[in-house]
């Protein structure tokens, strides 16, 4: 049976006045496309000059689904509409076409969604690549990871849900683990922004003079799911602790919004690091009142394990 390449390529090569002729034409597609005479096969009732009157229509739909199914990649695709193919149908007696999305389209455009509701300030793209199906789960993480798959589960279901606090050294997965759970928020459709905290404090204090901060405040406070990434490691102004995390804080505990933290601080530990202000002053009842905002509304997990960037 002739192959559909070589009649697309015999029709390349053809001069204007040896084109074959629209009875010719139609032949040879139906000898070289299964997807046409699959289409001819469903619709028996259509003659051959149904065909012959459609004829630059099926002869698109013969010669898109060619590159379809010899598909160079999205990028490189010579349909008429990038990622979309032509499809035939039936209308009224006449024989028309429609686009659709191709399955690499289709996965293309599931990312896009998937990256506007997991937002991130300042995070890794191997951290936003993480899902809960490339984790490594051991006996350090198991207990942190079943609690994340789980708090995915009821995210969304209105009621207060308490956030995740994951603290241990470096290199352990503590953000791999949040990024997994921003992923597979964004695959139920709920939203989430993930915060590098001592890159994101850094541009606050430089939106300070043109009075941008508020804007930026406004996306933490509101955002369903915030995720703030190892809190404890910027570097804290009492501004900074008052004035922004205070407030971020405690809208989203009014508000019944989850937030989640990474740290390689135990709570404990992050209360004395927010204590200390400028000077070397220790202000420790204003420490305390932002881990009121954070110690009664997550649960905590230590991960302790090798370095799993040096493993890398």
């Amino acid at each position: 049976m002739e192959q559909i390449k070589q009649f697309m390529e015999e029709l390349a090569k053809r001069a204007p006045r040896t084109l074959l002729t629209p009875e010719q034409q139609l032949d040879k597609m139906l000898r070289s496309s299964a997807y046409l005479r699959a289409f001819q096969q469903e619709h028996p009732q259509l003659t051959r000059e149904d065909y012959l009157r459609s004829l630059s229509t099926v002869y698109e739909a013969v010669k898109e689904q060619y590159w379809c199914d010899n598909c160079p990649g999205l990028e490189k695709c010579p349909n008429l509409v990038k990622g979309h193919y032509s499809q035939l149908d039936v209308q009224n007696g006449h024989i028309v076409s429609a686009i659709a999305p191709c399955e690499k389209q289709q996965a293309y455009e599931e990312e896009l969604r998937t990256r506007r509701l997991m937002r991130s300030y300042y995070v890794s793209e191997e951290t936003l690549s993480a899902s809960f199906e490339t984790l490594e789960i051991d006996p350090s993480n198991r207990a942190a990871v079943t609690r994340a798959i789980q708090f995915c589960q009821e995210a969304n279901g209105g009621e207060r849900v308490k956030g995740i606090y994951l603290h241990g050294p470096f290199g352990v997965g503590k953000s791999y683990i949040m990024g997994a759970i921003a992923r597979e928020l964004s695959q139920r459709g709920v939203a989430s922004l993930m915060v590098y905290v001592p890159d994101f404090v850094r541009e606050i204090k430089e939106s300070i003079a043109d009075h941008s901060y508020s804007t930026k405040l406004e996306l933490l406070m509101e955002v369903p799911v915030l995720i703030l990434d190892d809190i404890g490691a910027e570097s804290l102004t009492p501004w900074i602790r008052d004035e922004v995390l205070g407030v971020i804080l405690h809208h989203r505990v009014n508000n019944r919004l989850p937030t989640l933290y990474t740290s390689n601080y135990s709570l404990e530990e992050l209360e004395e690091h927010l204590s200390i202000s400028n000077g070397n002053r220790i202000e420790v009842t204003k420490a305390r009142r932002i881990m009121e905002r954070i110690r009664h509304y997550v649960d905590v997990f230590l991960i302790k394990s090798d370095n799993r960037r040096m493993k890398g």
